[in-house]
This record gives structure tokens, C-alpha cells and sequence, in this order.
């Protein structure tokens, strides 16, 4: 069972819109590769190739972790989108006592160091509600992180009435979660809403009557991948 909302101090995290020019990698990114990569010149002009080689190769996985590829979306009525690339977790109906407050079909999602970590609409929906909690930095894939990690709840909800959440959850290399989005905002099917940086978790709670394709095991990739259809 799900805690309590009473026991949460729920935030609102900043709305860090991305430039609306498109770029192979997000705008958060930048700091962290400029550093590296004025580090790497340091240490190559300094000390010479090979103390600089292991901070040019941070550099480049730093460009790689904050990569913005350009995603085909499905098209079709009914489909539902992964949130989140990497790997499911578990599918499983649970009731969901935070924010929709009511029963849901759940596909949790973790995001290894080394996916792509933007996560996107799983479909065309108004933001309804956006709930930042403050918390720990355990291990993402464990099935306790929800209840004790820092997280942002993105509450979504369709023009009949039908709602939808997603959850990013920070791991234990995540420090930062970053929201593009604000009560109020559109979002179409596979549009960026936001990112976890370094290691995380995506949790997407469904409307019950909803089919689900994928099963736990299964690799999957934010606006790419139809995890199901609305039924």
C-alpha cells in the first residue's frame, strides 16, 4: 500500500522551459561538458594525452547522457507512449492514494546511467497538477524508492475527463530533477515535459480499463515505444 499524502511536503519545482530550437543535446547538459571538457585541455596541456584521456571519456559520456535524439511518434488513436527510455520493472494495478486517488494500471520504468533521460507525454493531455517531494536518493529500482526518494508527479488529463500520472523518481546518482512543464500546459503525444539527471526511474499509472503490451524485462524508449492502448 501507498502512503499517505498527509506525511508529504509536496514543492513546486521551477518550470525550466528548453529553447524551442532544436539541439542533439539539452541545454542542461552544457555546464557539465563545458567543465569536463576544460578539464580534459588542462590536463592535455599539462600533464600530456593519457592523464587527459579519462576526462576526455567523461566528456563525451556527459555529451551522450545529455543527448536529445529526435523521436519518430506513433500515430493512431488510443496508443499510449513510454514516458521514459530503459527497462520495465513491473506492470502491475495498484491503487494510487497521492494524486489520482483512485485505482491504476502502473509500468514502472528505470533509467540506467546510460539511457537517454528526457522524459516525454505517454499521450495528448493538459497538465493538471505538477507535485515536487523532496526526499532520498536510494536506488531507483527498488520498490520501496517511490515511498522515500525525491520525486515530481506530472498529472495529465485528456479532454474527456480521463487522467493519467507520471512519476520521476531520483535514483542513487540522480540529484536532479528538471520540469518543462506547468499547471496548465498542453502537451502532445511524445512532447519532452521533462529530464532526471544521472540514473532514475519513471513510473506511469494508466487508467485501469487500459491494455498494456509490455512485460517486465523489456526494453523501451520515450515516445517510441507503445506500451499500450487505451481500450
Amino acid at each position: 500500500m501507498e502512503p499517505s499524502n498527509a506525511i508529504f511536503k509536496e514543492e513546486v519545482l521551477p518550470c525550466r522551459r528548453p529553447r524551442p530550437s532544436y539541439s542533439p543535446v539539452t541545454q542542461e547538459g552544457y555546464p557539465y561538458i563545458a567543465i569536463a571538457a576544460l578539464l580534459a585541455l588542462l590536463a592535455w596541456g599539462f600533464l600530456g594525452f593519457w592523464a587527459a584521456l579519462p576526462l576526455v571519456v567523461l566528456a563525451l559520456y556527459i555529451v551522450s547522457f545529455f543527448r536529445n535524439p529526435k523521436r519518430s511518434i506513433p500515430q493512431g488513436p488510443g496508443l499510449i507512449v513510454s514516458p521514459a527510455d530503459g527497462k520495465v520493472l513491473e506492470v502491475m494495478d495498484c491503487e494510487e492514494t497521492r494524486y489520482l486517488k483512485t485505482k491504476a494500471r502502473r509500468v514502472s520504468i528505470f533509467m540506467s546511467p546510460f539511457n537517454c533521460h528526457i522524459n516525454r507525454s505517454p499521450v495528448a493531455a493538459e497538465v493538471a497538477g505538477c507535485f515536487y517531494k523532496p526526499g532520498k536518493f536510494k536506488a531507483a529500482y527498488s520498490p520501496k524508492s517511490m515511498d522515500h526518494n525525491e520525486h515530481h508527479a506530472v498529472l495529465l488529463k485528456e479532454k474527456g475527463g480521463r487522467r493519467w500520472l507520471v512519476v520521476q523518481i531520483a535514483g542513487f546518482l540522480a540529484r536532479r530533477i528538471v520540469s518543462y512543464v506547468q499547471n496548465g500546459n498542453r502537451l502532445e503525444r511524445g512532447e519532452p515535459f521533462g529530464l532526471i539527471q544521472f540514473g532514475s526511474r519513471a513510473d506511469l499509472y494508466c487508467p485501469v480499463d487500459c491494455e498494456i503490451f509490455v512485460k517486465p524485462g523489456e526494453k523501451v524508449y520515450a515516445g517510441k515505444t507503445v506500451l499500450g492502448r487505451v481500450a
